[in-house]
Parts: structure tokens; sequence; C-alpha cells
């Protein structure tokens, strides 16, 4: 398994995943409407970097919100609704000790209980979740972005009726599939 290089220094200003003009944002076009986020460069670069690199390749294009947990997360960026996992690049190192914090409205890399096994799939917080941070558990999840426009569409996904399917809970019943992930101008 080959790992990314960190490849430059976390940010460690006072503010750091404080909104910031300079930070690339992306929405996610939905069958349920618009989500943009906003990607913190500075705090999580190796995070950010792949993440980018995904939605430029048009990866989550046709993709589901896969994991729905009202109060808790919902989860994306790995299956279609067919339910087939989609092939990624290979893991990265997990920047969950950015001191960036699993607060409602942010964006975490999803993983494994191997501590440096995100890919590409990545859940939004619905809730302060404290216990996801580092130090609370393991190493933690990394957060590495937060929506800036349509935490109402994330709400209206997480009140989605969910059941098991092809051997994992919490699917929604009716798909919410991201129709294009793409950068705002600019960026």
């Amino acid at each position: 398994m080959k790992l990314l290089p960190l490849g430059f220094a976390l940010a460690t200003a006072v503010g750091a995943g404080v909104a910031n003009a300079e930070n690339p944002r992306v929405v996610f076009e939905t069958t349920a409407g618009d989500i943009q986020l906003e990607l913190y460069a500075d705090d999580a670069p190796v995070s950010v970097e792949n993440f980018l690199a995904y939605v430029d390749d048009g990866f989550y294009d046709g993709t589901i919100f896969h994991r729905v947990i009202p109060g808790f997360v919902i989860q994306g960026g790995g299956f279609d609704e067919e339910m087939t996992r989609q092939d990624t690049r290979d893991p990265i190192v997990n920047e969950a000790d950015n001191g960036l914090k699993n607060e409602r409205g942010t964006l975490s890399m999803a993983r494994t209980q191997a501590r440096d096994s995100a890919t590409s799939q990545f859940f939004v917080n619905l809730a302060d979740n404290p216990f996801l941070d580092h130090g609370e558990r393991d190493f933690g999840y990394a957060v590495f972005a937060r929506v800036v426009e349509g935490m109402a569409v994330v709400d209206e996904i997480a009140a989605g009726e969910t059941a098991r399917r092809n051997g994992m809970a919490d699917v929604p019943v009716e798909p919410v599939r991201v129709e294009r992930a793409r950068r705002l101008s600019g960026d």
C-alpha cells in the first residue's frame, strides 16, 4: 500500500480552518440539490489534494450517498446506484492531527480501522462529533472541508428513509446521486 507523502508542512497559525477566500471550493450537484464546499488546503493539504484529484477526474459523478445516519453523518464517494464499489487511488496519510474538529457541517475522510486507509470516501458531520477527533479515539478522522452552502440539502438527505442493501445498513431507499462534482471558477 503506497501512502502519499505530506508534501509540505501543515499550517499552525491561529484561525486554522477559518473561511478564506483563497481556499478551493467545490460544488456537488446532486439529485437533492447543490452542496458547496470550502476545502482547507493549508490545514489538510494531503486530503485536499486527494479530494480535488477525484473531483477533477470526474470520479464522484454518478456516485451516491450510500450511508445515512440521522444525527450523525451522511457518507458518499465510494459506490454507484447499483452499490458497486468504485476503484480508487492508493490510500493517503491520515491528517486527523491537524487541529480541525468534527463539527456539524464539516467533511472528513472516511476510513477503515487502519489509520492511513482513506481513499475517496468522505462524510459530512450532521452534528458535533468530538469522539471522531484526533486524541479522542485511535487516531481520529481527518477534517478537510466544510459545507458553506447547501446544509439544508445535507439535512434533507439525512431525513430520507434507509434500509439494508447489498449487505450494508443505512442505505437510502431513494438514492441521492452526485450528478456532477466540480471546482468553482477561480480555483
